[in-house]
């Protein structure tokens, strides 16, 4: 039989063989076809080379101060103006970025670190140790998000390190529902039963055969927290729990920019259309990315 396939498979044509594309090529041609996640993703990469060259890209240094040169308009020597205190506000905007990418990376590794691990545990062993976890993430669920990050920012004090906790902790029940329900659907098949049958430990199980194929809804769940997870820092930051001066994180920039927001505007339209823009960019992007990795979608 396994001679016959092959003969079968030699008499195709190079073509047909040549145009069977593989699993990411086909996930990238499904992803490509949504232009507005493409566009997404183009924003996403800009902030991501602007972070990642930031002291080549800003003009002035973030933190030098020049009082006689404070409040300008924006010009040609000062793109976006200059704030209260004569720092550059395009430097201070750029280096920014990186701050506000890395608060939103650390918090959403935290959430979805934990929230895999007792996923995992709670959907592959069940009974006690499912009722245990899954209780512990509904009181986790009873309170909004914020709120909790709110009152962790406020137990352990303002900082942006404190702020990443806050919201890597408000993060975990969302990671951990979704990997609970997917390793549910994932266990029950037969494989893992003859895996199983095998001799393999539950750990090599759980890790090395369930983990790798609930990866799909896990980096769509990390994409769209992204988002949620740079709103919520430039929110505490916005209020003084976040970022200190002088930072230049993008919510503490434009919570200086609102006691000028009658005089000089653009303080703090400059840093909520970065968050604007980025936020954005992340929501789209995930939303094509789950379009293009749910096998359920038509092609």
């Amino acid at each position: 039989m396994n001679v016959e396939y092959a003969e079968q498979k030699q008499t195709l044509p190079k073509q047909a063989l040549s145009a069977r594309p593989g699993k990411w090529r086909t996930f990238y041609l499904k992803l490509r076809k949504n232009k507005l996640a493409m566009l997404g993703g183009y924003v996403i990469l800009f902030y991501f080379l602007v972070a990642i060259f930031a002291p080549l890209l800003a003009p002035y240094d973030p933190y030098h101060i020049d009082l006689v040169n404070k409040l300008k308009p924006p010009s040609v020597e000062h793109w976006m103006g200059t704030d209260d205190k004569g720092r550059d506000v395009l430097s201070r905007l750029i280096v920014g970025t990186r701050l506000s990418l890395s608060v939103g990376f650390v918090a959403v590794f935290i959430g979805a670190f934990f929230g895999i691990v007792l996923g995992l545990f709670a959907g592959y062993y069940g009974k006690w140790v499912d009722t245990i976890i899954m209780r512990v993430i509904d009181v986790l669920l009873a309170f909004p998000g914020i709120l909790l990050a709110l009152a962790i920012v406020s137990a352990l004090g303002p900082s942006l390190i404190n702020v990443m906790i806050a919201i890597g902790v408000f993060s975990i029940p969302m990671f951990a529902r979704i990997v609970r329900g997917s390793t549910l659907s994932v266990k029950k098949l037969e494989y893992i039963d003859a895996i199983r049958s095998l001799g393999a430990s539950d750990m090599r199980i759980i890790f090395v055969h369930i983990f790798p194929n609930i990866l799909s809804p896990i980096i769509v769940q990390a994409t769209l927290r992204l988002a949620t997870a740079i709103l919520s820092a430039a929110g505490l930051s916005f209020l003084g729990l976040g970022a200190q001066p002088p930072l230049p994180e993008w919510g503490a920039m434009l919570s200086n920019g609102r006691d000028f927001l009658f005089t000089v505007p653009y303080l703090a339209l400059f840093p909520g259309l970065a968050i604007s823009t980025l936020v954005i960019g992340f929501n789209v992007f995930g939303d094509g990315l789950r379009d293009a990795l749910d096998p359920r979608m038509k092609q």
